[in-house]
């Protein structure tokens, strides 16, 4: 799996650059649009570096897209079957979330997107990223924290959250197992 993840890695540094150059933006452009440090965005794209999620939801977003978007652009398939071998997968090298995109095409609203987040892991996205998306949450095993300003969701398995108005979410395995979730949405 890690010549997989590297693979993907490589993937999304070209499709980075290709977005970036494609509507003509200077590393400058992007990070002033994304937030992330110009430094931080051409270590990415002479992949030098491994993005985090965090990072990697703040650039798509500057190039309206959603991580899932930007992943798939990556790969360059939308085929209607997508067999299990044929998903993209990407891990967080910060914290080692874990994210295989089960499905996803351009001409169709809904992806699904299968995580596994390590115990005591956390991510947080910025509310960016879901300006143009709706999105559920299905807690398949362990136990997950979603934290939205002024709440806090636990959810064990079994359990669904539908997000709310965008907001910074942070995503948070407190126990000592691994979670895995289900993420559907739809874009807007």
């Amino acid at each position: 799996m890690d010549a997989l993840v590297d693979d993907t890695n490589r993937r999304i540094a070209r499709r980075l650059r290709l977005e970036r150059e494609t509507r003509g933006w200077s590393l400058a452009d992007l990070a002033a649009r994304s937030g992330v440090g110009k430094a931080t965005i051409s270590k990415i794209e002479r992949e030098e570096t491994s993005p985090t999620a965090a990072v990697l939801v703040r650039l798509a977003a500057a190039i309206d897209l959603t991580l899932a978007g930007l992943l798939v652009k990556a790969e360059g398939d939308d085929g209607r079957l997508v067999r299990a071998t044929d998903q993209a997968v990407w891990t967080d090298p910060a914290t080692g979330y874990r994210r295989r995109q089960l499905f996803l095409r351009a001409d169709h609203p809904m992806e699904l997107v299968d995580v596994e987040m390590p115990p005591g892991q956390s991510v947080t996205l910025a509310a960016a990223s879901y300006t143009l998306i709706r999105q559920i949450l299905w807690v398949r095993d362990g136990r997950l924290v979603v934290c939205e300003p002024g709440r806090r969701y636990e959810l064990a398995p079994g359990d669904c959250l539908a997000f709310g108005q965008p907001a910074d979410v942070t995503i948070a395995n407190e126990s000592a197992a691994c979670c895995r979730y289900v993420i559907a949405l739809t874009r807007s």
